[in-house]
Formats: C-alpha cells, structure tokens, sequence
C-alpha cells in the first residue's frame, strides 16, 4: 500500500505536467477519486487552479468517496473548504452538509471552514471569516458524534487570536449546549495557545 509521502510525491509530478492545463489536472483527479481518493485530494492539494475550474456538482460528486477522517479532512482542507472560500460553493450547500445523515459529510462541513481561516491553507483575511464559520459551528453544536465534535473543536480553535470576541460570545451563547471536550480545548487555547496544555 502506497504511503501518504508516495501518493503525494505523484500528485506533485502529475500536477507538474498539468501546470499549464488545470482543468485536465482536475479531470485525471475526477477520474481517479473512486479508486484512489487519497491521490484525487492530493492532486486538488498540489494545484488550488485545478480545484477552480470545478462545478459545484463536481464538488459534490466527491462526497461519494469519504469514508474516514482521513479522506474526510483531505477533501475539505484541499478541495471544499478551497471552493467555498473562494466563490465556487456557497454558504448554503455547506449548510445542507450540516444537515446530512452521514457522518463524513458533516464533518466536511465543519471542516471546510478550516480554508477560511488557516494561514497554512489559503486565508489570507488577517481576522479569518467568523460569521461563516460560526454559522456551520452553531448548526452542530448539538451532535455528539465524535469524529464531529473533534471537528467542531478544531473549527472554533482556528478563530483564536483571528476574531476571540466573537468566539468568546459564540462559546457565552452555546455554553450549555457544547460539548465538555470542545469548551476545555477552545478555552484552553484562548488562555495558553495550546489545545492540551502541559500540566504544571
């Protein structure tokens, strides 16, 4: 089995080849997601051109394909989140995620925030977006799934030191409706810097 450096060393290569023609980059990602997703996501990673010439039902047609967190963060860090962020999808498609049965896409939800405020993956407004990303945080504050209540974590850690006053009144607001886990890592980020910081 192909290790994460492999697959992402082709994607690299490929996206290379492709650098003058992202539409093709983005076919031969289309083409391989339901063998390979991992290599799909990787290819929309190393070209954030190719991502833009997709549809939004293009987009869509990749929730298909995710069925762990791994596959889950990689299309929303990489591919949703990028297309939201920059006009390709809209706030209500993200928000129709929230609403999903499965799992994976609603966590694709809350994940695709993470473009919008990740210097690492692309935002560049120094404040991040907190209405957007609140407004998909607040629509699962209440699911206590796991793998979404760690999503839910990550989105809201993500606006520490970008927007605090409104993620302070988002956690005031939501306090008796928010997980344990999501209120100590939030607040202990607010305070240290830190998710989990070391004990004294």
């Amino acid at each position: 089995m192909a290790t994460i450096a492999t697959v992402r060393a082709r994607a690299k290569a490929l996206a290379a080849q492709h650098r003058a023609d992202p539409r093709a980059l983005a076919g031969l990602a289309l083409k391989a997601a339901p063998k390979d997703e991992q290599l799909a996501f990787e290819l929309f990673r190393a070209s954030k051109k190719s991502v833009l010439t997709l549809t939004p039902s293009e987009v869509e047609s990749l929730l298909a394909h995710l069925h762990d967190w791994v596959s889950t963060d990689c299309f929303a860090c990489f591919v949703s989140g990028v297309a939201w962020r920059e006009g390709v999808l809209t706030d209500r498609t993200i928000h129709l995620w929230s609403k999903s049965d499965n799992l994976w896409v609603r966590r694709a939800a809350l994940v695709s925030t993470i473009p919008l405020n990740c210097k690492a993956r692309g935002a560049t407004l120094p404040q991040g977006e907190a209405t957007r990303t609140l407004a998909v945080c607040a629509s699962l504050v209440n699911d206590r799934e796991d793998m979404i209540v760690k999503a839910l974590s990550w989105a809201l850690r993500e606006l520490v030191g970008k927007d605090n006053r409104a993620l302070r009144a988002f956690l005031n607001t939501y306090d008796d409706r928010l997980a344990a886990r999501v209120k100590r890592e939030v607040s202990n980020k607010l305070v240290s810097g830190l998710k989990n910081p070391r004990k004294p």
